[in-house]
C-alpha cells in the first residue's frame, strides 16, 4: 500500500484534518498492539520468543518489508510488501499478537532502512496493525477454536481465511488512501479507485500464499524460508513491468514525467474537473539564456542543471501536481484541481523562486530565470490541445515581456478569434498536406534577370481558400506545432529545388526562419538531413533571418546560426531597417545579403529623408561587402531610385506576385530561366 506521504516525509502542521486523521489512527493502531500485547502477557511472549519459528518468519518479514512489490504510479516502496504471506501466515497460525509484534518490529526496522520520518513509520506500523487486528476479528467471530492455539485451516475454512483476507486488504486500502486524499485534497474515490485492479490482484496472491506458509510451518520450519524464491520472481517480474512502464512515461534524463504521461493525466485531470465542476491549471516554463549554458559548458554540464531544476520545480509543487519534461529547458506543470487564477500565479511564483537561487556546479554559479504561462480549464480551454496551445502563449509573452509569468489573455493572444476556428484544423493540415509554398523571385537591377526565389508558404483551406502567411504563421509561432511546421516548409522547398536544378535552373530559394525556429539547436541537423535527402547542395538554400530576432535574440540564436553557416548555407538578414538593429551589431556572423524592408524602399520616392536613409544602408551594406536587395519595390520610380543608389537587386510586385511552383518555373523560362539546356546560375 502506498505512504500517504508518498514524495515528502515533512510532517503535516498540527492540528489540520490530515494530522488528526494520523494521529488518530496511529494511537489507534499502537493502542491495539499493546492491548494484544497485554493479553498475552509476559508468559504469552516469553513462549512466543522461544519459537524458532516466529524468529525465522521474523527475518521473512523484514526482508519482505524493505522488498515492496512494485505497483504502476507509486513510488517504488509504497508496493504491497512480499512480507505479507509471512505475517498473514502468521496471524492465522498464532493470532494477533505475534502477527502485530512480528509486523510492528519488521517496520521500524524498514523505516529505518529508508530514513523515513517517525511519524511515517508510526503511522504504518498503526495501519498494518489495524488490518491485521480486523481479519483477525473475522476468524475469531466465525472460527472461535482459532483462538484457542495453533489453527492450522483446511477445507472449508479455507474460505474464512480468504473473507479475512478482504477484511484486511479492504481496511489497508481505507486507512491508506484516505491518509493519501486528505494529503493531495481530493476526494476519496479518486484515490481508491486508481489501479485498484493491480493492486486487488497482487494482494489476492500474496494472501493466497498463507495458507501454504502455515502448512509448512506445520511440517518444517526450514520450508518457510523457500516461498523466498517465489516471492522473488514475482518481485522481479513486477519491478521490471513497472520499470518499462515507468521509462515508456517519464523523461529519461530527469526522471519527470514525458509529454505521453501529462496527456494522459490532463485529459483524466480534466474528466474529473467536467463532473466536479472545478478548475484545472497547465503552467509551461521555460528556462531564459539555458542554450547559453550548453553553448558555453556543453551538454553534459547543461544535463546536470537541468537535472537540478526537476529537483527543485518537484520539490516545489503540491501534492497531486504533475511535473513533466516536454524536450529541451520547457516543462510543465498540472495542477489537477486548482481555485482560480490567483492561485495558480502563487504555483507559478513558488517555482520562479525555487530556481532563483544559484546552482553550483564545476566550481560555477549559475543563476536561473524562467517564464511561466497559465492557462485554466474552462476559463481558457475546453480540452488538453488548447490548454497546452494557450499555456504556450501566455509563456512566450512572458518571456517577450520579460514578466516572468502570465496568465493567457485574449487580447495579448495574436489572433485568438482565429485560433479558436484554425488550430485544430491547422494540425491537420500539417498532416494532410494542405500547406503549400508559392514563390517570388528575385531579380537583378541592372538587366532584370532573376537571380534567385523566396519560398513563401500558403495555406490552401478547403472551404476559405489560399491563406496568407498572417493568417496562420503567428498561430504556429506560439505553439508547439512550430517544429513540424519547419519540417514541412524545409521539405517542400528542398523537394522543388531539386526537381528545378533537374531542370536547369540553379537558383537559390531562400526560406524565412523565426525566432523560435533559430531557438531550437536541432535546426542545423534538421537542414543537413534534408540537404542531403533531396540532393541539393548547401549554396542553393538561403535562410533569412529577421532583424527583429537579432535584436531580441542575438546571443541566444548566434550558435545556431553559426551552425548554419558551417553547413555551407548562405544567410540573410530580412526586413532590415525595422528593429532598430545597426549592420555593425552582426559581430562576424557570417551574413552575405541585407534585405532592406519595403517598409523604408517605398519612401525613397516620397521624401528625401527616405531617400538617404537608403542610400545610407546601401552604401554601408556595400561597404561591409555584402549584397543589398530592395523588398517591396512595387513601382518602376522606386526600382530606378534604388538601382541608382547601387542597390544589388530587387523583389516585389512590379516584377512579379509569388506564384505557385509551376507559375513560377514558367515566370523563370519567360525572363531568363533555363530552355534548351541553358542553364541560369545566381551570380
Amino acid at each position: 500500500m502506498k505512504d500517504p506521504n508518498n514524495t515528502r516525509d515533512v510532517g503535516p502542521r498540527v492540528g489540520t484534518p490530515l494530522w488528526l486523521y494520523l494521529a488518530g489512527t496511529t494511537v489507534a493502531g499502537c493502542g491495539l498492539l499493546g492491548g494484544s500485547l497485554v493479553w498475552t502477557g509476559p508468559s504469552g511472549l516469553a513462549a512466543l520468543a522461544d519459537e524458532p519459528l516466529v524468529w525465522v518468519v521474523l527475518c521473512m518479514v523484514v526482508i519482505g518489508e524493505l522488498r515492496p512489490i512494485a505497483t504502476p504510479n507509486a513510488p517504488a516502496t509504497s508496493g504491497a510488501p512480499t512480507s505479507l504471506p509471512f505475517s498473514f501466515a502468521l496471524l492465522i497460525f498464532f493470532g494477533l499478537p505475534a502477527a502485530a509484534l512480528v509486523q510492528a518490529v519488521a517496520t521500524v526496522v524498514a523505516g529505518i532502512a529508508r530514513r523515513h520520518a517517525a511519524h511515517r513509520t508510526a503511522f504504518n506500523l498503526a495501519q498494518y496493525v489495524l488490518s491485521f487486528g480486523v481479519a483477525d476479528a473475522v476468524m475469531r467471530l466465525f472460527h472461535p477454536a482459532a483462538s484457542a492455539g495453533p489453527w492450522v485451516p483446511q477445507g472449508a475454512e479455507l474460505l474464512l481465511v480468504g473473507l479475512a483476507g478482504a477484511a484486511y486488504f479492504v481496511t489497508n486500502l481505507v486507512l491508506v488512501e484516505c491518509a493519501v486524499a486528505m494529503h493531495e485534497r481530493v476526494p476519496l474515490h479518486s484515490v481508491l479507485g486508481k489501479d485498484i485492479g493491480q493492486r486487488l490482484f497482487v494482494n489476492a496472491v500474496l494472501l493466497s500464499l498463507a495458507p501454504l506458509v502455515v502448512a509448512a510451518m506445520v511440517h518444517s520450519i526450514w520450508l518457510v524460508p523457500l516461498f523466498a524464491f517465489p516471492l522473488a520472481a514475482l518481485y522481479t517480474s513486477a519491478t521490471l513491468s513497472v520499470k518499462r512502464e515507468h521509462q515508456a512515461n517519464h523523461d529519461e534524463l530527469t526522471g519527470l514525467a514525458n509529454r505521453k504521461l501529462l496527456i494522459l493525466r490532463t485529459q483524466q485531470a480534466l474528466g474529473e474537473a467536467r463532473q466536479r465542476h472545478h478548475r484545472v491549471g497547465l503552467l509551461l516554463l521555460d528556462l531564459d539564456r539555458f542554450k547559453e549554458v550548453n553553448d558555453t559548458l556543453g551538454h553534459p554540464t547543461g544535463d546536470r542543471l537541468l537535472q537540478t531544476v526537476a529537483l527543485r520545480l518537484t520539490h516545489s509543487v503540491r501534492p497531486g501536481d504533475l511535473v513533466a519534461r516536454l524536450g529541451g529547458d520547457e516543462f510543465a506543470v498540472l495542477l489537477p484541481q486548482v481555485r482560480d487564477a490567483a492561485s495558480a500565479r502563487e504555483v507559478a511564483a513558488r517555482l520562479r523562486v525555487a530556481l532563483a537561487e544559484p546552482v553550483r556546479l564545476d566550481g560555477m554559479d549559475f543563476d536561473l530565470e524562467a517564464s511561466v504561462g497559465i492557462a485554466l480549464y474552462p476559463n481558457h480551454a475546453p480540452d488538453f490541445e488548447l490548454l497546452m496551445q494557450r499555456a504556450d502563449v501566455a509563456m512566450y509573452v512572458a518571456k517577450e515581456a520579460r514578466t516572468g509569468v502570465e496568465l493567457y489573455a485574449p487580447h495579448k493572444d495574436r489572433n485568438s478569434t482565429a485560433r479558436l476556428s484554425l488550430f485544430g484544423e491547422l494540425r491537420r493540415a500539417l498532416v494532410e498536406k494542405e500547406l503549400e509554398m508559392f514563390y517570388q523571385p528575385t531579380v537583378d537591377l541592372s538587366d532584370r534577370r532573376p537571380v534567385g526565389l523566396e519560398a513563401l508558404v500558403r495555406w490552401r483551406h478547403p472551404r476559405r481558400g489560399v491563406l496568407d502567411p498572417h493568417e496562420f504563421v503567428p498561430l504556429i509561432e506560439q505553439s508547439y506545432l512550430m517544429r513540424g511546421f519547419t519540417h514541412e516548409v524545409l521539405e517542400q522547398t528542398l523537394s522543388q529545388v531539386a526537381r528545378w536544378r533537374a531542370e536547369g535552373v540553379e537558383l537559390p530559394v531562400s526560406v524565412n526562419l523565426s525566432a523560435r525556429e533559430l531557438l531550437d539547436p536541432a535546426l542545423p541537423d534538421v537542414v543537413a538531413a534534408g540537404l542531403r535527402r533531396h540532393g541539393v547542395p548547401p549554396a542553393a538554400l538561403r535562410l533569412e533571418i529577421g532583424e527583429r530576432v537579432m535584436v531580441a535574440e542575438a546571443d541566444a540564436v548566434a550558435p545556431v546560426i553559426l551552425a548554419l553557416s558551417d553547413l555551407g548555407v548562405p544567410l540573410s538578414l530580412d526586413d532590415f531597417g525595422t528593429g532598430y538593429f545597426t549592420l555593425a551589431r552582426l559581430n562576424g556572423l557570417p551574413v552575405q545579403e541585407i534585405k532592406i524592408d519595403g517598409s523604408f524602399v517605398r519612401r525613397v520616392e516620397e521624401d528625401a529623408d527616405g531617400r538617404v536613409i537608403v542610400a545610407s544602408a546601401i552604401d554601408l551594406v556595400g561597404t561591409l561587402g555584402m549584397r543589398a536587395v530592395a523588398e517591396g519595390v512595387e513601382s518602376e520610380g522606386v526600382a530606378e531610385a534604388v538601382a541608382a543608389m547601387g542597390c544589388h537587386a530587387a523583389q516585389g510586385r512590379l516584377f512579379s506576385p509569388p506564384l505557385e511552383a509551376a507559375e513560377a518555373a514558367a515566370w523563370l523560362r519567360a525572363h531568363g530561366g533555363a530552355h534548351d539546356g541553358h542553364r541560369i546560375e545566381a551570380p
